[in-house]
């Protein structure tokens, strides 16, 4: 009997895909409201949790779930080979962290705004231009500000060096985190009710500007990147 090929995208097997095109991946099975974006080559993996609108997944750099539309199942493809991480050293990173940089600057150069669960520029949230300007270079961070805080190795805002990760938030949780540049400035994406509505530069000082100063004030601290993040969920 031959098989239903519509029958098959909603139904997904179990196991590793990868994205020919870059994906959305969305926070319910409504898929109303964006949680993460897989940029093209990404691998994922397909759960058994199957509804009638959407499939849960979960993305095999970070681990980090999601889910994927039906009408969006067909951008799916069987990977031919399995993920697999690739690990740097410290000195192998902090040899990158100028072109870390210089893509967060070159992101700054395009038009964009701030895209809640956005990692594919032109427009992305903090965490997700965090993650994509260290995975241009190959280093995987986790996908979430809080997430990177406690993946960082932790610093005192005293040490902090260019391509140093600087977390804002409330005592209990990080809920914002830029890149440090140098001279006490830092790049990041910030919204429209408390930033810039995009990627901007902000001094970490009371004395500059509104922005600068609310978020100033919710600092929690800085981490450096010393490791390339490895999947726990195989």
């Amino acid at each position: 009997m031959l098989s239903n090929p519509k029958s098959e995208i909603q139904n997904p097997k179990l196991g590793e895909y990868q994205c020919p095109a870059n994906l959305n991946l969305y926070d319910s099975p409504d898929c109303t409201r964006l949680a993460t974006q897989a940029a093209t080559g990404r691998h994922l993996q397909v759960t058994s949790n199957h509804q009638a609108s959407a499939v849960e997944v979960y993305l095999c750099e970070d681990d980090y779930p999601g889910w994927v539309s039906l009408a969006d199942l067909d951008l799916l493809q069987p990977a031919t080979v399995p993920y697999q991480a690739k690990l740097f050293s410290e000195f192998d990173i902090k040899k990158l962290l100028p072109e870390v940089i210089a893509f967060t600057q070159k992101a700054m150069q395009q038009p964009n705004y701030y895209l809640w669960g956005g990692t594919v520029g032109p427009n992305y949230d903090c965490s997700g231009l965090m993650q994509a300007a260290f995975v241009s270079v190959g280093v995987w961070l986790p996908r979430d500000a809080y997430q990177q805080e406690d993946f960082t190795q932790t610093i005192a805002i005293a040490e902090l060096e260019p391509g140093d990760l600087i977390f804002f938030g409330t005592p209990e949780k990080a809920t914002h985190v830029a890149l440090y540049l140098a001279d006490g400035y830092y790049i990041h994406s910030s919204g429209k009710t408390q930033g810039r509505d995009g990627i901007g530069i902000d001094i970490l000082s009371e004395q500059g500007d509104t922005v600068s100063q609310s978020y100033y004030q919710q600092l929690r601290g800085a981490g450096r990147v010393i490791q390339s993040y490895e999947p726990q969920r195989r």
